[in-house]
């Protein structure tokens, strides 16, 4: 008697024509995600293409979008992967109805739209919202360092960016007199021809020149040669906001008035210590991501952003942004903000209540400030391997944190902290691969990261509504 085996005939024809709703079960993500796609506002995609119907004919941007937020939701975010998924895999040709965008496309698409994807994390919090997803009693705050599409090695001093930009010129000089002879060409570009107060004033002056070119948000020029002297421009501009202010510290100090307004004895006077300025930028610069910073962790120093989040109990994100600080000392109120807004404009009524953070985050100005707003906040005051106070910080709010973190109730509630949005953190950078940004420049990045958060949101509205199911 034959073996009994059902038939595999590769050259049989298909009878009818394929639907593509027997391709996956009813409760796919990638159906999922489609139904939610169409519920998304995506008029500023839509707005970025011509209405006369002129030119070459285009994607559809709710296709591209939803095969983006797929693919970042299952952890693929190259182009090249994603256009590979698009032949082979079946959720992929669901979602783009058997069409197949090459990666040149999918990659332009991302990059001319990327304000609007970052605009895409509000339209999921909405959905979340709307679910009942969103509860904002107890929230947490925190920051994970993602290395960026850069690497420390091309970290360079203005010296080295100087020498570097004269070489390529060089180089383009003897390709043009190879090419055109004796034949003259373009002109090239004009050659490169207490402490304490000053400390913070520096820091402050430096921080505001980091948000003024956050908000800017100027593209890193794809050209090695662009960016070599866009590199050098920031250098000076560091420079010359350095010597801007240590020379005005100086001049404010030699009037002998101190920080409250009094006048300074003549003695204290000859106390500070004098700023050297240098005669050119002493600063460096990474000329593959120049927005990039050499951030210190926990497991050493890495090349990149300081990607910052809030977190709800239910590991839901209401805030998600980018910061170049390696320390999160900046971040606590500007964060509860944005995370108030994200609820605001998502329909979310309630604000939140009490907000957590690690010591990471201690600063009294922003702890006083949001509790002047009615949040509670409990920042740990310390390092959890200090078990004394830490010298200088005695008394006032610190004194009163750490007896509130002494209670039994204070540390059960400040545990929530670890198991909110560390785990979010684990999920995204772990389980989906994303623990490197594949885009340079913060605006990029900050399109990337909140993609990230849009998608990770997603998946947590995707298991709840199967659990209801």
């Amino acid at each position: 008697m034959a073996q009994n085996f059902i038939a595999c005939d590769r050259e049989q024809e298909l009878l009818l024509p394929p639907s593509l709703s027997e391709w996956l079960p009813e409760d796919d993500l990638a159906w999922f995600v489609l139904d939610a796609v169409d519920e998304l506002d995506l008029d500023a995609f839509y707005g970025a293409y011509r209405r006369d119907g002129w030119g070459a004919a285009a994607h559809d941007p709710q296709m591209m979008v939803a095969l983006l937020v797929y693919a970042y939701a299952i952890g693929v975010r190259s182009a090249r992967g994603i256009e590979r998924r698009c032949r082979e895999d079946i959720a992929f040709r669901v979602l783009t109805a058997n069409q197949v965008p090459d990666h040149a496309t999918i990659a332009r698409f991302r990059a001319r739209h990327e304000d609007a994807i970052a605009g895409l994390f509000g339209g999921v919090l909405e959905l979340c919202a709307r679910a009942g997803l969103v509860k904002v009693g107890v929230v947490a705050v925190d920051g994970t360092k993602v290395a960026a599409a850069a690497t420390h090695h091309a970290t360079r001093s203005y010296e080295q960016i100087a020498k570097e930009i004269l070489e390529e010129a060089g180089e383009i000089d003897a390709r043009e007199d190879e090419l055109f002879g004796e034949a003259r060409g373009d002109e090239l570009p004009e050659g490169l021809r207490t402490s304490g107060d000053r400390r913070k004033v520096l820091r402050e002056a430096k921080q505001a020149l980091d948000a003024k070119r956050a908000a800017e948000a100027k593209k890193v020029p794809r050209g090695r040669a662009e960016r070599l002297v866009e590199c050098k421009a920031r250098l000076e501009q560091d420079w010359a906001l350095e010597r801007k202010v240590v020379t005005e510290h100086a001049a404010w100090h030699a009037r002998g008035i101190a920080t409250d307004g009094s006048r300074r004895m003549a003695g204290a006077r000859a106390l500070i210590k004098p700023y050297p300025l240098t005669d050119s930028p002493a600063g460096k610069i990474n000329v593959t991501d120049p927005d990039a910073r050499n951030l210190k962790t926990t497991r050493g120093w890495v090349q990149g952003y300081n990607a910052q989040a809030v977190v709800t109990q239910e590991q839901i994100v209401v805030a998600a942004e980018i910061s170049i600080e390696s320390l999160d000392t900046a971040n606590l109120r500007p964060m509860v903000e944005t995370a108030a807004a994200e609820l605001n404009a998502a329909g979310v009524e309630e604000r939140p209540a009490v907000v957590l953070a690690d010591a990471g985050y201690w600063k009294n100005e922003a702890i006083e400030a949001l509790v002047g707003q009615g949040i509670q906040t409990l920042v740990a005051p310390d390092a959890d391997k200090r078990k004394e106070p830490r010298p200088g910080r005695r008394g006032g709010l610190y004194d009163f944190t750490r007896r509130v973190l002494a209670t039994d109730w204070g540390a059960e509630l400040y545990l929530r902290r670890q198991g909110s949005v560390e785990p979010v953190f684990g999920q995204i950078k772990s389980n989906r691969g994303a623990d490197r940004f594949l885009r340079r420049g913060r605006a990029a990045v900050r399109s990337e990261w909140r993609l990230l958060a849009a998608t990770h949101n997603l998946l947590k509205l995707h298991r709840a509504q199967l659990a209801a199911n």
